[in-house]
């Protein structure tokens, strides 16, 4: 995405300041089964008075800035109530059908007695009735979405809108009847006041008993149990799932409530979900683009933490793309006296340090220390305490901006050279077979090498380029412009591999591109008729680490291989699939690497500042697990191409060529995190390498990664200061120069839960909880992961109604507003093709998957949680994309076309009755019997149908950073189920429970947890 030139930095390029007012929020558990313990005369949840916070205001900040914001005292919620059983679920058709009389299902991954349920609800309650199941209670939008009970007056509603239209002769939400604990069982915990709430009136009763005891007499509503007489059942029905909150209407309500920009001129102010389209104005702390927390509300004490279960992690993408009408981060050059710092703790100059002494010293926001000011940076302060040349100065006004290093910030104080690019491509049978070879050194000479990547202002590329290809031998190509012709030498010493060339092996693609031209025609020809067919990986990998340390320079390895390396040659990997031990206990054997040799072989690369970029191209298995390790240490990516064809996949391997290439990227970096005192990271998630505690290394780094790091504790945290996080990444450029860029965030500090749930933001919490469950999946077993993330999410919600949650009944299941979607996502989660371990995955497969969800941002988890369909049929040129449709089968039509993507996949689904016109129009074909699932394309063709959804899949494509191989479904064809497996809100395709169903347990959970 291209950005807006930086406007000149003074008091008239801002715009108005503006208080962005904090919005509810969000929750996530910590590693251990902490269950909060009552206390003997506990008398129901204690009420929390409002914390007065005299926030600290950095003199830095705007001179109409009105001070920090403060969160409501009262913790939003709203009650849902879910009606049912005994907690007894007896299994059901996966698709949930509004009006039939139906038991909820039985959670596959809860037999071990751990149980939750997810839903994407504003702060809501599910109330259990007294025999049961959780009767669901809604919040202000859904609140008059069920009418008053029988003998109970509507004025006990509340909201203003307008009631349900249903027969108030029955609860709105039954389940189906059971046997329910006898009338001598222990009555719930008594009740407290909380914080005022809006909810239904009370169902609850007794609590649910444990499946043994659920053999007493059956109690049916309205019915007392003291006559030990069971009594007729009423009519039961189901949840209907239209009723409960979805994560469409929440990012329309979000995008609704976001229209004004979003300014960070105030610590602790929770930007908009990453899903709603909103322009950031940095005015102090970082674009959230950059880096977001899970909490901006931080829990003064270690024991609130661990009560909650909520993480304190930061989600931090330093290169994020910006919008074109964002400031880019400025680049500043402090010339000799290099980057101003903290002489304590070295933090850089950031809006929030306070200059003392009429600015001859200025307080580390962080350590609190005072350090002078050299006399080259000395500026007068003015009568509020701010430099004169506050609005002048960057780095005194923004949270992020980027610093010209100097010497001592370069290897051994050496100034660097331009990276360079290598090439290098497998020739053997099965590449050449299949078009491959002839395919890239096509691409190479006619697109490719003009998208080199430059910077900004550059006219060209400074980036030079290299050629070498391999099969059991590794040949290297001399491209000086000086020759007529391309030389070729052939390395064969594999157990000690070396460059046989330097001079002419790496060479500028404008000086030599006559000389490139002919090695490209040439390379095809030369090996057309090889029969080859085993190939190595290591010892080509290991060369072109040798040709950039060689030529003084950072740099990227492009890899394009086919087949295992199995060739006798340092790093031979051996067929070790076994799609038997796939969701088993034994899995972890399969999705770990065999041994650490490529590991070791990804910190040499991050030693020479350079990454791997494989890109695979297989018809059997690879070992990615194996192989892929070299891209997760250098900071490098996988590309995978099943069964690869120019027909299918040529156009695709074209687009994430010109993304890599484009995408703004740096070398040789590294990345380390401070922190306010009493507060420190301590666990780092993604792809790169550590030699220490503290840093983070990357050969490469580009604008699609992310990395989660956690905090804790060490101290207490006064509740008057603020918590301030400094991101500083260290990097080479395209153009070789040496910079720093820093990123500042500035949050507040709570000691009440009535405050830290509305700071929470959930999207960064399932990014952090998708990629500890991916990295557990080599130490742990699927089951006891996805057991770990449903009780967990149990005791946030049950941390929340313990604290926070006004209720009358221990059966209303309370959500706070910021957490309303964690259900869902925790149900999409636990059911997903990730952690799941199904034999329609393959090994490969599921490598790649966890790989590239290591260091995906948390747009793209969200996406990947709760995919996005679009409706293809109605598409209209003026309204491109179209609003989504939820993920439940019963809301396609069968004379629809939709689109479901999540990031990494790409469905269109045809109904049965869609119209041959709409096919004809799409793909070019007479009838929807013609199309192949694999092999079908969308045709360039001259009509509404097919430039709209061309349009729209451009849209797709740009959001996601990725062409996404696409697929085309039938409906009822055998294909079917794989696509029925990304509608989240169903009964998966293996077995997980539904989201309605989800809720159920996860009630029980909490409540159990409660009591």
């Amino acid at each position: 995405m291209l950005a807006r030139p930086p406007p000149s930095l003074n008091a008239g390029s801002f715009p108005p300041i503006m208080q962005q007012q904090s919005q509810p929020s969000s929750q996530v558990f910590s590693k251990q089964y902490q269950p909060p313990v009552l206390p003997p005369n506990f008398q129901g949840n204690q009420q929390y008075p409002a914390q007065s916070q005299t926030l600290v205001q950095p003199p830095v900040l705007p001179p109409h800035f009105s001070g920090n914001q403060h969160y409501s005292s009262q913790a939003p919620s709203h009650p849902y109530t879910l009606s049912g059983s005994q907690e007894q679920f007896h299994s059901q058709p996966s698709m949930i059908t509004k009006g039939i009389n139906q038991p909820p299902v039985q959670h596959p991954y809860l037999n071990s007695g751990v149980h939750t349920s997810s839903t994407q609800m504003q702060s809501a309650s599910i109330t259990s009735n007294q025999y049961g199941a959780p009767p669901i209670t809604a919040n202000p939008q859904f609140q008059n979405l069920r009418p008053p009970l029988p003998n109970q007056s509507s004025s006990h509603m509340g909201g203003d809108v307008p009631p349900y239209q249903y027969s108030s002769s029955q609860p709105m939400y039954n389940g189906s009847p059971s046997s329910f604990p006898p009338s001598n069982q222990p009555s719930p915990p008594p009740t407290v006041s909380y914080p005022p709430q809006s909810h239904y009136p009370n169902l609850s009763g007794p609590p649910t008993m444990p499946n043994s005891q659920l053999n007493g007499p059956n109690i049916y509503p309205g019915q007392s149990s003291s006559s030990g007489l069971a009594q007729p059942p009423m009519p039961q029905t189901r949840i209907d799932p239209n009723m409960v909150p979805n994560v469409i209407q929440v990012l329309e309500q979000s995008q609704e409530k976001n229209q004004e920009p979003f300014i960070t001129n105030a610590p602790g102010l929770l930007p908009p979900l990453v899903g709603t389209d909103f322009i950031a104005q940095d005015q102090g702390s970082c674009n959230p683009r950059f880096m977001r927390s899970t909490i901006y509300s931080i829990p003064n004490t270690s024991d609130m933490v661990k009560q909650s279960h909520i993480p304190i992690a930061l989600s931090i993408s330093p290169l994020a793309d910006l919008r074109s009408d964002e400031l880019e981060p400025p680049l500043t050059n402090f010339g000799e006296i290099g980057p101003v710092r903290c002489h304590r703790c070295k933090a850089y100059m950031c809006s929030f340090m306070q200059f003392i002494d009429g600015g001859k010293r200025f307080i580390c926001c962080f350590c609190e220390a005072a350090t002078d000011v050299v006399a080259e940076y000395f500026n007068h302060l003015d009568h509020s305490g701010r430099r004169a040349d506050w609005y002048q100065r960057p780095e005194l006004c923004l949270g992020s901006y980027e610093i010209l290093a100097t010497q001592q910030y370069c290897k051994d104080e050496k100034w660097p050279e331009p990276p360079a690019f290598i090439f290098m491509i497998d020739v053997s049978y099965n590449s050449v077979r299949s078009g491959l070879v002839e395919y890239i050194c096509h691409i190479l000479k006619n697109e490719l090498l003009d998208y080199l990547p430059k910077d900004k202002n550059a006219e060209t590329s400074t980036v030079r380029v290299g050629f070498a290809t391999f099969d059991k031998q590794i040949h290297f190509y001399n491209i000086k412009n000086t020759l007529g012709q391309p030389q070729m030498m052939v390395v064969s010493d594999l157990e000690d591999v070396f460059v046989p060339l330097l001079d002419g092996f790496l060479c500028s693609p404008q000086a030599s591109r006559g000389v490139i031209n002919t090695l490209l025609d040439h390379i095809p020809q030369t090996f057309a008729n090889t029969q080859e067919t085993e190939t190595i990986l290591a010892p080509v990998i290991q060369s072109g680490i040798q040709a950039l340390k060689g030529a003084n320079c950072c740099g990227k390895i492009y890899i394009f291989s086919t087949t295992l390396p199995i060739a006798v040659a340092p790093g031979k990997l051996s067929n070790r699939e076994d799609k038997k031990l796939l969701g088993t206990d034994k899995e972890k054997i399969l999705l770990s690497p065999v041994d650490n040799f490529y590991t070791k072989l990804g910190e040499e690369c991050v030693q020479n500042g350079c990454a791997v970029d494989l890109f695979v191209f297989p018809n059997n298995y690879v070992d990615l697990a194996t192989m892929g390790e070299v891209c997760r240490v250098s900071g490098g990516q996988i590309y995978k191409f099943n069964y690869f064809s120019i027909e299918n996949d040529g156009d695709r391997l074209l687009d994430e060529l010109k993304r890599n290439f484009q995408r703004t990227t740096v070398f040789d970096a590294l990345m380390r995190i401070r922190t306010s005192a009493g507060i420190r990271p301590v666990d780092f998630l993604g792809n790169f390498h550590m030699t220490n505690t503290t840093e983070m290394i990357f050969g490469a780094m580009d604008s699609d990664k992310t990395v989660s790091v956690e905090l804790k504790h060490d101290d207490k945290l006064p509740v008057e200061n603020n918590i301030y996080i400094q991101v500083a990444l260290l990097y080479t450029s395209i153009s070789g120069q040496r910079r720093l860029r820093i990123l500042t965030l500035a949050l507040t500090v709570t000691s009440s839960y009535a405050s830290l749930y509305p700071s929470c933001d959930l999207d960064t919490i399932m990014n952090y909880i998708v990629k500890v469950a991916i990295r557990s999946i080599s130490i742990s077993t699927p089951r006891s992961i996805r057991d770990s993330i449903i009780t967990q999410a149990a005791n946030m919600l049950a941390c929340y109604r313990k604290h926070c949650a006004q209720t009358t009944s221990a059966g209303q299941l309370i959500l706070p507003d910021t957490l309303k979607l964690l259900p869902i996502y925790v149900a999409s989660l636990v059911k997903s093709d990730v952690l799941t371990g199904t034999q329609t995955l393959t090994i490969d497969d599921r490598s790649w998957l966890m790989h590239r969800l290591m260091s995906t941002g948390i747009k793209g988890t969200s996406a990947y949680l709760y995919p996005r369909i679009y409706p293809l049929h109605t598409l209209e040129e003026n309204q491109i994309p179209p609003s989504m449709v939820r993920c439940l089968y019963e809301h396609l039509s069968d004379s629809g076309a939709y689109v479901i993507e999540n990031g990494f996949f790409m469905y269109i689904w045809l109904g049965s009755q869609i119209d041959p016109t709409f096919v004809q129009y799409l793909f070019g074909l007479q009838s929807v019997a013609n199309i192949q699932p694999e092999k079908c394309r969308i045709v360039e063709l001259d009509n509404p149908i097919s430039n709209n959804v061309r349009a729209l899949f451009k849209i797709i494509r740009d959001e996601r950073n990725s062409h996404m191989k696409l697929f085309v479904i039938r409906q009822r064809d055998s294909m079917e189920p794989f696509f029925k497996n990304y509608l989240v809100e169903d009964k998966g395709f293996t077995g997980g429970a539904s989201y309605v169903d989800f809720l159920y347990h996860l009630h029980r959970e909490i409540r159990n947890i409660l009591q």
